[in-house]
């Protein structure tokens, strides 16, 4: 049967856009919808303009910084308006060079959100199109949940929207959206409040990470009430009221603006017209095997609209495994082993393998630990009192470095390199052979005993 196109990709985010290069790249005709701007979640309103406003949020710090080392003091005021424009003017940048990028692949793009009409047809605006393979890659929506007066509240994509800075704001949840939007707010400027349902953030990560980096964000500023339940949020003359009950009793919270909801995102599933096909979902994620393929032999799936972690680079990943090995006989398959991962807190953190917990339901007493806590060198002549935690978890019956966790300035950039060892496989006595770069925090991964 002729199709019109040899692949369709519903979703131009990061992992569709790959996928539909590398195909493209094989010499297959392919197609994309997008009913939204290109780049998805990340581009738009995740990983790029989130990290230029951390970049932003910095500032204050170095200006008092560098009064330690004889510079004068420095009084600088954010304008928020100038910084919201200069942020947006680089997403918008970017769709144009995903656009671009699409032209010279030879990729259409077609304006509108795909919906299934059959296992091979498209509907896509009032155009119907058919194709012999369909990659379904429309990434996640931030979640809304049952709280009463949530409709007062933005979420996380919302604050790039904001035409003024909030002089406080309640930022209510636990995970990494929500933290980093507290450090972000609280170093440019912003009163924050942080209301979470555990003890700890960031569930799921190693405990001695979590601990250090909420003790960093509460000596950084952010006030952080744990252990909430019976949330209620009401308009109100002048921003919202945040109501919440922890074990000291019931207590209201002002906020002059708006009141930031960053308690997860859900798979932008829904109005796809997957009950057409049979595809088969999990609270709305779809169920992929190894291959990224559905229970449906010729539609599969890549990005965080699965069952599988989400983030940008598996997404990128996935889609790129899924065309070598369709389009160009290169089969493989994507390896979900020791993932390095960060979180653009302040203090920043950035992990990759196993935690500590995770090790020892693993390997019981075979665990060791190898860990330091630090003030850095650069914090000595301001006086600061900043301090950097390392971590390596090691199995001891093979030597191997299991996990490796770390809090601190450059995190992202040391656990990276620190990522091709843990994945290579290698050993403490690896790490102990390495000649440590002095001075430098990251030579610490090494000198560890």
């Amino acid at each position: 049967m002729s199709y019109d196109f040899d692949l369709f990709v519903i979703g131009a985010g990061s992992g569709g856009i790959a996928t539909a290069r590398r195909a493209a790249e094989y010499g297959a005709k392919v197609g994309v919808a997008e009913y939204d701007r290109l780049g998805g979640t990340c581009v738009n309103r995740g990983c790029i303009p989130k990290k230029l406003m951390v970049y932003a949020s910095h500032f204050p710090e170095l200006f008092t910084d560098a009064e330690g080392y004889g510079w004068s003091a420095v009084k600088s005021q954010l304008d928020w308006p100038k910084m919201m424009t200069a942020v947006n003017g680089e997403v918008t940048r970017l769709n144009g060079i995903y656009q671009r990028m699409l032209d010279n692949s030879k990729v259409e793009l077609l304006e509108g959100r795909g919906k299934f009409i059959d296992n091979h047809t498209i509907q896509v605006g009032d155009r119907t199109v058919t194709a012999d393979k369909i990659l379904i890659a429309v990434g996640g929506v931030p979640v809304r949940p049952d709280i009463p007066g949530i409709e007062h509240a933005i979420v996380s994509d919302d604050i790039f929207d904001l035409q003024t800075q909030p002089k406080k704001m309640v930022i209510l949840g636990a995970g990494y959206i929500g933290s980093e939007f507290a450090c972000i707010m609280n170093g440019l400027g912003t009163e924050v409040v942080q209301i979470i349902r555990p003890e700890m953030i960031l569930r799921g990560f190693d405990a001695d990470l979590r601990s250090a980096i909420q003790t960093g964000m509460i000596e950084h500023g952010v006030k952080i009430i744990n252990n909430s339940s019976d949330l209620s949020i009401e308009k109100t003359e002048t921003g919202v009221s945040v109501t919440v009950t922890t074990k000291d009793g019931k207590s209201t919270i002002f906020a002059d603006a708006v009141s930031l909801a960053a308690l997860g995102r859900k798979p932008n599933t829904a109005d796809l017209g997957l009950e057409n096909v049979d595809v088969k979902t999990h609270h709305g994620a779809i169920l992929v095997d190894g291959n990224s393929r559905t229970n449906v032999e010729n539609i599969y799936s890549v990005g965080d609209c699965t069952d599988n972690i989400q983030l940008t680079p598996v997404a990128i990943n996935e889609g790129r495994a899924f065309a070598d090995t369709v389009f160009g006989n290169k089969p493989r398959v994507m390896n979900y082993a020791d993932i390095p991962t960060a979180i653009f807190t302040t203090p920043e953190a950035a992990t990759v393998g196993l935690t500590e917990e995770e090790a020892r339901e693993l390997h019981g007493d075979a665990i060791k630990i190898y860990k330091s806590s630090f003030r850095p060198m650069y914090y000595v002549l301001p006086a600061k009192q900043e301090k950097t935690l390392m971590k390596l978890v090691v199995d001891t019956n093979t030597d191997r470095v299991l996990g490796a966790h770390m809090v601190g300035d450059h995190a992202a950039e040391i656990i990276q390199g620190v990522a091709i060892a843990v994945k290579m496989g290698a050993t403490k006595a690896n790490f102990d052979a390495t000649v440590g770069i002095h001075p430098s925090s990251a030579e610490e991964f090494v000198t560890m005993r």
